[in-house]
């Protein structure tokens, strides 16, 4: 059986056009999580919390393949928020408060976590917070970001500032990334992150 790949069977969520917003429909989906808060340059939780991450997905992977439910791996994601949105455009990032995630087929169970935890536990000893959560975004603006992380001030406020207010909607949910290039493999001006804002009528 054919390996499932997230990224391709929900290509809506991974693809957007450069620098422009379109609006999107985001099913539920399944994720591991882990929260954490400061700038991920600097908070020492930012990289455990990754190694959590990557390691309790590649165990779960383990676990569901001799079930063919062998699945590849699909990107990183964060969502952001903040108590002054106006710390994203700023890049004040130690008052960031994230929760990093990685989406898994909808089939994987409590038993199947609780068992790729364990897992990973043995080898990094460091997965307490990890969860396993669903994410219901609904309605959404997505546009692809190329280049820096720390670049994407003037896209987001053009969101925030025009784009939104001219479709008369409002913000339902936080800010959300999916960082579709590795940055240790990627030159900085070349990343690819899609960036997400879930959105509703606005009073």
């Amino acid at each position: 059986m054919d390996k499932l790949d997230l990224k391709k069977a929900r290509k809506q969520l991974f693809t957007a056009p450069a620098g422009r917003f379109v609006e999107i429909d985001a099913p539920p989906c399944l994720y591991l999580m882990i929260d954490g808060h400061g700038d991920p340059n600097v908070v020492p939780d930012y990289p455990r919390a990754l190694q959590a991450l990557y390691t309790t997905a590649y165990a779960l992977k383990a676990e569901l393949k001799p079930a063919s439910g062998d699945f590849v791996v699909p990107p990183l994601e964060g969502l952001w928020s903040s108590r002054d949105p106006e710390s994203f455009r700023n890049r004040r990032k130690g008052e960031w408060d994230w929760t990093m995630m990685i989406m898994v087929p909808d089939r994987v169970e409590p038993r199947h976590f609780d068992a790729a935890r364990e897992r990973a536990r043995h080898k990094t000893g460091d997965v307490v917070d990890l969860r396993l959560a669903w994410l219901t975004e609904g309605l959404c603006l997505q546009a692809l970001h190329v280049g820096s992380y720390d670049d994407e001030g003037p896209l987001l406020a053009d969101l925030h500032d025009r784009i939104m207010p001219a479709a008369g909607y409002g913000f339902a949910g936080r800010h959300h990334e999916i960082y579709l290039s590795d940055p240790r493999k990627t030159e900085t001006s070349k990343l690819r992150t899609i960036l997400r804002q879930p959105v509703r009528p606005a009073d």
